[in-house]
């Protein structure tokens, strides 16, 4: 299409001349593209066809799309992570060989640089708010300023916006300034700047501040206590419901300070008191979606306090969004979805499976609002057995983040625990090696001690060595240890049954389906089989039946390739 369109535009004649190779040793082609482009014609809208597609290779379909749109699938019957033909059907029904699959551009970004006239350096950590005028809603996207390049991204809409400091310190330490309408070079304080969103390409926006008269010596954000670094409190942690005196003073313990944390959730008959529970999670493709409906539902019955979970939208399916909102409403709980485009100037990876483990750790200070002051991040393949508001008013001794230590307790694995040797035991030295499938993140302190900025330059050093980082999500808050603290969680909090052993199965407040090393399993037969018995008050089948009978009675419908294996064994 493209070349056609060249050719039609600029009136000069194609010849399209292809030289393969007569000789091939493999198949050669590994991804299939194909360019949409052209506008809406009528109830046409621009496509693209892909046929004579190998029949027995699992494709995966994406969208690469202009840095500055948000694209996510509206519809999608199969699983665009897994798409297979199998011998009954290869398509969205029995008997089809086509499957349609829809995407819509959800909103544009707005971008830009930030920085300090003074020193030309970026004030990171500076946290920056879009209004719209005269809508009763108030702040549309919340966002801080990096440190690199001064660098932010919020969300929007076409239109007219206005950009302003959001309330806090930063605001009461730095002002926004732009040139004076007299063309001179004074600079003049304003209370917030314009933004026009009138293009779905580049909308970089340069963002200018000062600090106020009298406050040029006062720092924004917090340098890491040095003295907590060196300490190890592994078997220390402890559960408090008032939280210790960091917490009290600057409340990150708090939840999210939202209105919706403060009062009692009632949602269809269900009512709980106190906080709401923030708690984050991602999935990719049918299996690991239906795995985390069940960690969600997990999650609700076994916690004292509302719930609101934070999803990652990038990669979910249509028919998940439309499901967890039928079970947000059945078993009373928030549901919010949030997505960030990886900067161009961060290095990229390749393999989607990185991808995600880039974005459960690189992003988490501009990931939620800024209201979120702490968040539980839960692996989509646990099923939760413990109260997570224990977790949640769970005081961290002020670090940022809290991880479990991986289990010792299994002497038939702990040969391939690596880090126990070599390299990894050298760097550590001492330290505990966590495990990434479940940690706490104090917002407040994250954000405060810029550490997502320290683990975005850390991530780019180490990851110009391509066997570097081979977990990304795990290896690097482990690597950084000696530069930003990690509170170890009670080992109770994260039982696997690849570390640890039996005896301590009944304590473990949650359930991790970890890959053994020693032998592979398949993910729903392992779930079937770990999540059953005495210790569960619902086994892992009973958690699905539960989900399913819902998704039948509001006819969300699976794919016919998903419904298969959705089939009770």
């Amino acid at each position: 299409p493209l070349l056609m369109v060249l050719r039609d535009q600029l009136q000069v004649p194609l010849r399209l001349l292809l030289v393969p190779d007569i000789q091939l040793t493999e198949f050669p082609l590994q991804k299939f593209y194909r360019y949409v482009v052209g506008a809406d014609v009528g109830e046409v809208s621009p496509g693209a066809l892909f046929s004579s597609l190998p029949r027995h290779h699992i494709l995966t379909m994406r969208m690469d799309v202009p840095e500055a749109w948000n694209v996510q699938s509206i519809r999608a019957i199969q699983d665009v992570d897994n798409l297979r033909c199998d011998d009954v059907t290869c398509g969205d029904v029995d008997g089809a060989t086509l499957t349609n699959i829809e995407y819509s551009l959800k909103s544009l970004l707005v971008s830009g640089q930030c920085y300090d006239v003074k020193n030309r350096k970026p004030p990171n950590g500076l946290q920056l708010e879009l209004i719209r005028r005269g809508r009763v809603e108030g702040v549309h996207a919340d966002t801080l300023v990096m440190q690199n390049l001064g660098y932010f991204q919020m969300a929007a809409d076409p239109g007219v916006w206005h950009l302003r400091l959001a309330d806090g310190k930063g605001k009461d330490l730095y002002e926004l300034v732009r040139s004076s309408e007299d063309d001179s070079e004074e600079l003049v304080t304003v209370s917030d700047l314009p933004v026009v969103v009138t293009t779905f390409y580049d909308n970089a926006k340069q963002v200018r501040t000062r600090k106020q008269a009298g406050k040029e010596h006062l720092q924004l954000l917090d340098e890491i206590d040095m003295e907590q670094k060196e300490s190890d409190d592994a078997t220390e942690a402890e559960v408090s419901s008032e939280g210790g005196v960091f917490s009290k003073m600057f409340g990150s313990g708090s939840g999210s300070g939202s209105d919706s944390n403060s009062d009692a959730i009632a949602v269809n008959g269900h009512n709980k008191t106190g906080e709401t529970v923030h708690v984050f999670s991602l999935a990719t493709g049918h299996l690991y979606e239906r795995f985390l409906k069940i960690m969600m539902l997990s999650v609700v019955k076994r916690c004292s306090q509302p719930v609101k979970f934070w999803l990652f939208e990038n990669y979910l399916s249509p028919t998940f969004k439309l499901s967890v909102e039928v079970m947000a409403e059945e078993f009373g709980f928030e549901v919010g979805f949030v997505t960030y485009k990886w900067p161009s100037w961060l290095r990229q990876q390749t393999s989607k499976q990185r991808i995600i483990w880039g974005y459960k750790i690189l992003f988490l200070d501009v990931l939620f609002p800024l209201n979120v002051k702490r968040v539980i991040y839960v692996d989509s393949d646990q099923t939760v057995r413990g109260d997570l508001a224990e977790l949640w008013h769970m005081d961290l001794k002020g670090r940022p983040y809290a991880y479990t230590p991986f289990c010792s307790s299994k002497k038939e694995t702990l040969g391939y625990q690596f880090w126990r040797q070599g390299y990894w035991k050298d760097h550590l030295r001492g330290r505990p090696y966590h495990i990434s499938a479940l940690y706490v993140v104090d917002l407040n302190n994250f954000r405060r001690m810029a550490v997502g900025d320290q683990l975005r330059g850390l991530y780019d050093n180490l990851s110009r060595d391509p066997n570097s980082l081979a977990n990304l999500d795990q290896d690097l808050p482990n690597y950084a240890q000696s530069m930003i603290p990690i509170h170890s969680l009670p080992q109770e909090w994260l039982w696997c049954e690849s570390w640890c052993s039996e005896e301590t199965k009944g304590t473990a407040k949650t359930i991790d389906l970890c890959n053994n090393p020693m032998y592979k399993e398949p993910k729903l037969q392992m779930a079937k089989r770990v999540i059953s018995g005495d210790l569960f008050k619902e086994s892992w089948t009973e958690l699905d039946d539960e989900i399913r009978d819902l998704e039948i009675k509001h006819h969300i419908v699976a794919s016919t390739t998903e419904a298969a294996s959705l089939a009770p064994v």
